[in-house]
């Protein structure tokens, strides 16, 4: 990886609360470039999602750095660099579809994507004028998935986005991600623990250890794209599966 392709590194981050009783993260350093699709994984409560909103300037490392693009974290959030899709969609019951959508735009006053056009894409046509409780669930998080596109993010950091979805709907969201990912080409982090998902969606995966994390191993994921869900019954994608098992073990 060269220098100017890459857009996010971070140094030797560390995150210790401040009782001093949780360390969270330690020594942890990567590089990613423009347009990567990085998975991450890691036993439960070690610390992705305090690595996801530390890259995100939600929190501050307590060591260490992070550069977007040669910015600090701070001043990539000011500049409209990253966007978020949590657990929870976080839709307002009291707009439409198409209003949630739009409301980045609202807020920031600039933004590229049409929000139609992201609802069609998201196959939610038909749908704009919906209140959040006339939807699935898998239908909200397709909106908030929108909705973190509408002012055209450079980096998507998504912290277990798909962990409330049923399975049907999280291989079909799995499945749109990755094709949508592939039109924009914007980066992503995402945080899983489905290592079938971790591996069907990423360029890379990052296995953190257990508390205080540390980055244990970075696996190269090479299966050819677009990759399609049958890819995951086959013996070399369930080989690899059972690899990153073993390492969370």
């Amino acid at each position: 990886m060269t220098a100017h392709e890459q857009i996010v590194e971070a140094v030797n981050l560390s995150k210790t609360y401040p009782d001093g009783k949780v360390q969270a993260l330690k020594d942890i350093s990567f590089s990613v470039a423009k347009g990567e699709f990085i998975s991450i994984i890691g036993p439960s409560g070690c610390g992705k999602s305090t690595l996801i909103k530390i890259l995100g300037d939600i929190t501050e490392p307590s060591m260490g750095t992070v550069r977007v693009n040669g910015l600090n974290a701070r001043q990539a959030r000011l500049k409209g660099m990253f966007s978020f899709v949590f657990q929870n969609p976080v839709l307002l019951p009291w707009r439409r579809v198409i209003e949630n959508v739009s409301l980045p735009l609202e807020i920031l006053h600039n933004g590229t994507r049409d929000p139609n056009s992201l609802l069609r894409v998201f196959g939610l046509e038909g749908f704009e004028n919906a209140y959040p409780a006339q939807l699935s669930g898998g239908m909200k998080q397709r909106v908030a998935l929108a909705r973190a596109l509408t002012f055209n993010p450079k980096i998507l950091l998504m912290d277990e986005p798909f962990g409330a979805v049923d399975e049907l709907n999280r291989a079909a969201l799995d499945l749109d991600l990755a094709r949508i990912w592939q039109e924009i080409g914007v980066t992503v982090f995402f945080v899983t623990h489905s290592i079938s998902e971790a591996v069907f969606l990423a360029d890379r995966v990052f296995v953190l250890s257990a508390r205080p994390a540390r980055l244990k191993t970075v696996l190269n994921i090479s299966f050819p794209r677009p990759r399609n869900k049958e890819l995951q019954e086959t013996e070399p994608f369930q080989e690899v599966v059972r690899c990153l098992r073993k390492e969370l073990e």
